[in-house]
């Protein structure tokens, strides 16, 4: 099985290839700059995957999407705050979505069995309801949201007439293994801050305990590596997530319990926080069973033992930059 990661230095396209390479999956990986070294090692791959380009070029989708590939997964992204997209919606709308044509269209003349849009649980919104299912009605807010939310909408709009099968996927709120600042993702992952925060030797102040159905990207890989091999599926459109709620500051303080002298926990009246959470509240968890009632899948990992497998990772990136 041949699979093509648009966008796939990523945090999230370097977790599914990984996924996909321990498979014996033969993976080519687009993207416009290369992960750091030691994140390339991590990854295992053959010589030869990674190829620079823009998914926004025709010519460059060609050259990775060739006739004989089995599947191409749409990694690529631009996850703005609201300062990105005030000054450049131009460069957003042009990843996000506009690209969504030119990508199909490479995969109908390459004959590719499955096409598979990464979106976002950003496409729900204002959407008011205690847990966000597939079906339900939609309200995204952010140009980041709009554009996840059309994208599907192209998708499924294209691969009809197209001959193409096509699903997309919401990702809840991603962290783990491989998570960096490319200069594409401006909400970096409460995690990844706590993270660079106690290896600074600085406290980790949240506003608020932050309770979420957080998804390990190990978790996030696994579900759309099922996507891919399933012979047949029977909707277009999947959560995955994770079935539980946990405050990302117990995260934190599991963490910071095996570092002596770090500190994670709430800002006290008069402090500033140093962690973002990405907004003033919390937004209802996704629901899962979808997936897990057609595939099987369920997250692995809650909060103890992300955090256990990240600090395992965090371990083994460490020695092998020595």
């Amino acid at each position: 099985m041949s699979i093509v990661i648009l966008g796939g230095a990523g945090f999230v396209g370097l977790n599914l290839a990984r996924a996909l390479v321990d498979r014996g999956r033969s993976v080519r990986l687009l993207d416009r700059a290369p992960p750091p070294p030691p994140l390339l090692r991590a990854l295992a791959a053959p010589p030869g995957s990674l190829v620079l380009g823009d998914v926004t070029d025709p010519a460059c989708l060609a050259s990775v999407i060739r006739p004989g590939t089995d599947a191409v997964v749409i990694a690529a992204a631009v996850t703005a705050d609201a300062a990105r997209e005030a000054a450049d919606p131009g460069s957003i709308l042009a990843v996000n979505l506009t690209a969504m044509v030119p990508i199909l269209d490479a995969c109908r003349r390459a004959g590719v069995r499955r096409v598979v849009n990464l979106s976002s649980a950003a496409a729900y919104g204002a959407a008011d309801a205690a847990v966000l299912s597939e079906d339900l009605a939609t309200r995204p807010e952010s140009l980041y949201a709009v554009t996840k939310f059309a994208s599907e909408a192209v998708l499924a709009r294209l691969c009809g007439p197209w001959g193409l099968d096509g699903v997309s996927v919401r990702l809840s709120a991603v962290f783990g293994p491989f998570e960096r600042d490319t200069g594409l993702r401006d909400t970096l992952s409460p995690q990844a801050q706590i993270w660079a925060a106690l290896a600074a030797g600085a406290p980790a102040l949240l506003p608020r305990p932050g309770r979420r159905d957080w998804l390990y990207a190990p978790d996030a890989a696994e579900a759309v590596a099922r996507l891919i091999a399933a012979p047949r599926l029977e909707h277009r459109l999947y959560n995955v997530s994770s079935p539980a709620v946990w405050p990302v500051l117990a995260w934190g303080e599991r963490l910071a319990r095996g570092k002596p002298g770090a500190v994670c926990r709430l800002a006290e009246p008069g402090e500033t926080p140093t962690i973002a959470l990405h907004g003033e509240r919390d937004r209802p968890p996704l629901a899962t069973a979808r997936l897990r009632d057609e595939l099987g899948w369920e997250a692995a990992h809650g909060c103890a033992a992300s955090a256990d497998a990240f600090l395992a990772w965090q371990s083994r990136l460490k020695e092998s930059a020595t």
